[in-house]
């Protein structure tokens, strides 16, 4: 689950604007999938730089434990974002509109146009990336986790052990 320290350091990295630097792009081309790669690289540059964050971080607490799939949920557990077309300022509005009418009301949004639709699409990313990552062909894991990975612990798929490490790694 998202806290607002989270929030607050993801808006203030998402202020320097580009991805992230060619030594890490080489080597998530080395992790990924041709399929996932072309999502990943449609991800806001600011993303992108975070999910490499998340993904090293994950290969350091894990060492031998962190297969691919669970380094491509870490690259790609916020795909899904790519949908709603938004960033970091948008991010913001949407994130406080969620919060203030709630989320069941703002996904309703969804068949609007517009900022509303947009924000619809925002709060549905995770089932928007792990749409995406099923028709991409991933790893039942990296499709699970893009799912899961704002949902309370009780309810994920993910084995408790990595699913513990990669929320840690995302919220840190």
């Amino acid at each position: 689950m998202s806290s607002w320290g989270h929030l607050t350091r993801r808006f203030v990295g998402s202020l320097r604007p580009g991805g992230p630097s060619i030594v890490d792009a080489i080597w998530v081309r080395s992790v990924l999938s041709a399929e996932e790669l072309a999502l990943w690289e449609r991800m806001y540059g600011p993303d992108r730089r975070h999910s490499v964050q998340v993904a090293r971080d994950v290969n350091a607490a894990l060492g031998d434990l962190a297969t691919t799939p669970v380094v491509a949920a870490a690259l790609l557990h916020d795909v899904g974002k790519i949908d709603s077309g938004l960033r970091t300022y948008g991010r913001v509005v949407a994130t406080l509109t969620i919060k203030l009418v709630g989320r069941t009301e703002a996904v309703a949004w969804r068949r609007g146009r517009g900022i509303h639709r947009r924000i619809a699409l925002y709060a549905l990313h995770p089932q928007l990336g792990g749409d995406l990552l099923a028709l991409a062909g991933s790893d039942p894991l990296t499709v699970a986790w893009a799912r899961e990975h704002h949902e309370p612990p009780a309810s994920w798929t993910v084995t408790r052990a990595l699913a513990d490490v990669l929320d840690r790694c995302d919220n840190d």
